[in-house]
């Protein structure tokens, strides 16, 4: 089923790329459209065989390497890469890490417009993508780090207790690493997740005990209890949504569970303290 599918997806992108899209002469005896076969293995610098053998479907062992020449030769975006590497069954295939440059704009209008409400865009690693106002000023030095520390389950483990302190740590944090892990089981073997996983491995023994528990959740809406230090307690319920791209990424919304979080949380927006060095 799934090398049937493989042979489709193969066949109708090779239809699309007409032989000037890739430099070579239009020729005039082409019964179909597109790139023949052989021109595709060419230009991937494969072989002939091998390629008709991949594109029929057959039980043939792939590389990385090999499907990453198919996929530029047929100019895959990033999704249809992806796409390419689920169907061959070979891991390391996800999109290059995303950022807020591959959000649709629509998606930066919807964050500013939740505001006062604190807002941000996670993939499923918890990498920190995209934020409005009110959740920089919730979480000041998340949005200030450098890219490769702008993970919000690193800085739970390993940053310094500054800027809004999780109350609830012993309950939000298994939980956190529990939907890491469940997100982690679409990513086996990818060198992005396995790198990141070492890396908190070594540098956290926390992290490292409740990895090897095994436990697996899903992401759903939650209660936070932080401490800010310029306004205290707030009590906050954090709600996911599904965003369509990229791939697997979501909207928190951190949405105050009382008045006096609500009118906190309107403070921190209007003020914005610590921000000063923001960007």
């Amino acid at each position: 089923m799934v090398r049937g599918e493989l042979a489709a997806f193969l066949k109708n992108r090779r239809a699309r790329i007409t032989p000037e899209d890739v430099g070579l002469p239009p020729g005039t005896r082409r019964r179909t459209p597109g790139l023949r076969r052989e021109e595709v293995a060419q230009l991937a610098g494969v072989g002939v065989t091998w390629y008709t053998w991949l594109e029929q479907g057959r039980p043939i062992n792939v590389s990385g390497q090999v499907l990453d020449a198919v996929a530029r030769t047929l100019q895959l975006d990033a999704t249809e890469r992806e796409h390419l590497y689920r169907l061959a069954d070979v891991p390391g295939g996800a999109a290059g890490d995303p950022d807020e440059a591959d959000l649709d704009p629509a998606v930066r209008v919807i964050l500013d417009g939740l505001a006062p409400l604190p807002a941000a865009v996670y993939n499923a690693r918890y990498d920190l993508l995209a934020w409005n106002e009110s959740y920089a000023a919730l979480f000041c030095r998340l949005v200030t780090v450098p890219r490769c520390e702008r993970n919000a389950l690193w800085q739970m483990l390993n940053g310094p207790g500054c800027c809004a302190v999780m109350m609830n740590r012993e309950e939000e944090l298994p939980q956190m690493v529990a939907t890491f892990r469940a997100a982690y089981g679409r990513h086996l073997g990818e060198p992005a997740w396995t790198t990141f996983i070492d890396r908190l491995t070594m540098e956290s023994a926390e992290f490292a005990r409740m990895w090897a528990a095994h436990d697996v959740a899903r992401s759903w809406r939650r209660t936070k209890i932080m401490k800010h230090p310029a306004v205290g307690l707030l009590n906050l319920i954090s709600t996911s949504l599904a965003l369509g791209a990229p791939a697997e990424s979501r909207i928190v919304v951190y949405t105050p569970a009382d008045e006096t979080s609500r009118a906190n949380v309107e403070w921190l927006y209007e003020h914005k303290p610590g921000l000063d060095h923001e960007h």
